[in-house]
Parts: C-alpha cells; sequence; structure tokens
C-alpha cells in the first residue's frame, strides 16, 4: 500500500512542472516539431547530392544479322550527360535555400507552439484565480448569512434578503462548475500542445509591471519568423528562376561504345549528343518562375503589413489591460472595500442583506476583471514575444 501512495506522489510530483519546463519539454517532445525536423533532415541528405551528375546511362546492343556479314555486331556504349554551364550550381543553391526554409519554418512553429503554451497556461492561471475567488465569496455570504439569521428575527423583509443572499450562493456554484470544466478543458489542450499529460502548473506567478514604449518594442520585429520565411522563400524563388532560366541552353551527351564482330575487326565509336529546346516550353517555366519572385515579393509585404497591425492591435490590448488594472487596483476597489467594511458590519448587526449582496456581486465582478485585466496583459506580452521570434 505504501508503495502505491509513494508511485502516485511520484506521479503528481512529475506532472507538477514549472511553465519554463512545460515549454522546454514541448519543444523537445512535440511529434509536429520532431515531423518538422525529420523533413529537415531528409532535405539535407537531398541537398548533398544536389549537384552531382546525373546518373550515366549503359546500353547492351545486337542484331539478328548472320555472323558471316560485316553489319553483324554485338556492341556496349556508355552514355553521360553534362550540364550546362552553371546548372548544377544552381540546383544546389536551389536545394540549400529551400533547407533554409525549412528550417525557419521550424523555427516559426516553435515560436508559435510557444506562445500557445504560455497563453493557454495564463488562462489556467486565470482561470484557477477566479475559481478561488468565488470559493472565498462562497463563504463569506454563508457566513453573513448564519449571522444575519442568528442577530435579526424572521420578518418577512429580512426573509427575502436570506432568500437573496441563497440565490447568489447557488449563483457562485454555478459559476464554479463552469469554471471548474474550463480549467479540466484547458489541462487537456495544454496537455496536447505539450505532449504531455499536465494536471498541475508549479510556481506560475502573474503580474502586471511597467509597460514599454511601442517604439522600442518594435524593434525586435525584423526578426519575426513569418517574415525570415517570407525572405527565404523570395530567395528560394529567385533561385529557382535562376535554375529554370538556365533550361533554356542545350545540355551535352557524351557518348562512348565499343562493338564485336566475330569475322571482322572490332572497332570503338565516339560521339556528342545535344538537346534542342526548340518547343518553347522553357520559356513559358521561366516566365512562370518569374512570376513567383514577383508574387512572393508582393506576399513578403503584406506579411510585413500584417506584422505591424498585429504588433499595433497587441500593444493596444497589453495597454488597456494595464490601464484598467490601475483602474480597478488604483480607485475602484479601495473605495469598494470601504463600502463593503461598512456593509459588512451593518450585516452582522442585522441590517440590510440586499445592500451587502448587491456590493458583495459589484467587488467580486471587479475582482474578477482585475485578474482578466493580468491575464490579458501575459497573454498580449506573449503574443508580442512570439512576434519577435522569442521561443523562452
Amino acid at each position: 500500500m505504501k508503495q502505491i501512495i509513494m508511485i502516485f506522489f511520484l506521479a503528481l510530483v512529475l506532472q507538477a512542472q514549472s511553465l519554463d519546463e512545460i515549454i522546454s519539454n514541448a519543444l523537445a517532445k512535440s511529434p509536429s516539431l520532431e515531423a518538422m525536423n525529420e523533413r529537415i533532415l531528409a532535405h539535407k541528405a537531398y541537398t548533398n547530392t544536389a549537384d552531382n551528375l546525373s546518373n550515366p546511362e549503359l546500353l547492351i546492343l545486337t542484331n539478328t544479322i548472320d555472323s558471316s556479314e560485316p553489319m553483324k555486331q554485338d556492341s556496349i556504349s556508355f552514355k553521360q550527360k553534362l550540364p550546362y554551364f552553371g546548372k548544377l550550381d544552381a540546383s544546389k543553391k536551389l536545394s540549400i535555400a529551400q533547407d533554409e526554409v525549412l528550417v525557419l519554418n521550424l523555427e516559426s512553429s516553435k515560436a508559435r507552439l510557444v506562445y500557445l503554451l504560455k497563453s493557454q497556461a495564463y488562462t489556467i492561471w486565470e482561470l484557477e484565480k477566479v475559481y478561488k475567488i468565488i470559493c472565498d465569496y462562497e463563504e463569506l455570504t454563508k457566513h453573513n448569512i448564519d449571522l444575519y439569521e442568528s442577530y435579526t428575527s424572521t420578518s418577512d423583509n429580512q426573509h427575502m434578503g436570506i432568500m437573496s443572499a441563497e440565490l447568489a450562493l447557488s449563483d457562485l456554484r454555478i459559476q464554479k462548475s463552469l469554471l471548474l470544466s474550463k480549467i479540466a478543458a484547458s489541462y487537456a489542450q495544454l496537455s496536447y500542445l505539450s505532449a504531455q499529460e499536465i494536471t498541475e502548473i508549479d510556481y506560475l506567478t502573474l503580474k502586471i509591471e511597467g509597460i514599454e514604449g511601442r517604439s522600442l518594442l518594435n524593434k525586435g520585429l525584423q526578426d519575426n519568423p513569418e517574415l525570415l520565411v517570407k525572405q527565404k522563400e523570395l530567395e528560394e524563388k529567385e533561385a529557382r528562376f535562376t535554375s529554370v532560366d538556365l533550361d533554356k541552353y542545350p545540355d551535352v551527351s557524351l557518348v562512348a561504345g565499343y562493338s564485336y564482330r566475330e569475322n571482322y575487326d572490332n572497332f570503338s565509336s565516339f560521339g556528342l549528343g545535344l538537346s534542342l529546346p526548340i518547343y518553347g516550353s522553357e520559356d513559358v517555366k521561366s516566365e512562370e518562375a518569374r512570376r513567383a519572385v514577383l508574387q512572393t515579393k508582393a506576399l513578403k509585404e503584406d506579411t510585413r503589413l500584417a506584422i505591424q497591425a498585429k504588433f499595433q492591435m497587441t500593444y493596444a490590448q497589453m495597454k488597456s489591460a494595464y490601464e484598467t488594472y490601475h483602474i480597478i487596483n488604483d480607485q475602484a476597489l479601495p473605495q469598494l472595500d470601504h463600502m463593503f467594511e461598512l456593509i459588512n458590519a451593518s450585516v452582522s448587526a442585522g441590517g440590510d442583506l440586499f445592500k451587502y449582496i448587491d456590493i458583495l456581486i459589484q467587488k467580486l465582478k471587479l475582482e474578477q476583471k482585475s485578474i482578466n485585466a493580468i491575464a490579458n496583459y501575459n497573454r498580449a506580452q506573449a503574443k508580442i514575444q512570439a512576434l519577435k521570434g522569442e521561443i523562452k
């Protein structure tokens, strides 16, 4: 029995990790990232052979003429295609550019995964904080109902106050049930994202610090993973255009053979082969590749504008959360706390329970909004970090 308890305890300890540990493990174990990494390794192997010559051809021929005839022969020939000058280098550069696109796509996916993990963890923190506050308010309301019942008679008006408080308790219980469902769903999503079972997050403390200036935060956007991917895709399209454009020039094939004749002299033969791009297909493909370069340039500019817009929106959200938090905690809550102390004392002496419930609900909503502001601030901060390509 002790061994079972110890195993269960160790399992809980292993499952409870800090957010940094969750992120680190997710980056190492994510199946989608592993698949991308395997694709990179496979393509790198291809890149190593991208400037190799094509395989030679070996031909063995014979004919059915009688051996007494001079034309009777058995021959073997070797053919090697030699690409036009620069084609192999262009093929190598294209493959290297494709490698770089794959690598940057992996880095972009890592940054997005880290953002999703942080966002989900902050949502769990928010839900658990709200759940704890509701539990506290539930206990406080029960306590004041008991006090109210012990200090007052059961007149109709007082009875209505108790019923109102009971309804408020029912609403708090409903909120708790919904929150528990959302918390379970959030942990399931976090477990999926991190590729491991997560039931608890250790040492996660969120707060609102000073907000940095927009221009300072904006400086890191040149390292945005999506923008870097588009730049490498542009370089890849340019390399492809160069490679395709060279196809307009003919390749040369070297041919060497040896013929055996039973009753006559054997002989060797040598020759050259030349591809003739005379039907215009290469021009069409070259134009298509050139248009792809122009298209990618436009998409890169569109991505840059989209990133700037995302940054502006996210910064506005972070600033709004910062201001909301300070309005609630520096202005609204101190005033409400004073009112709450007065009405709480009044209820204890048999005062109006309706007013108490009203102020209690107002205070609960303000504290929920304060928690929401902290979570929104940190989610926005994580989004800006993702836009800057950070993976920590």
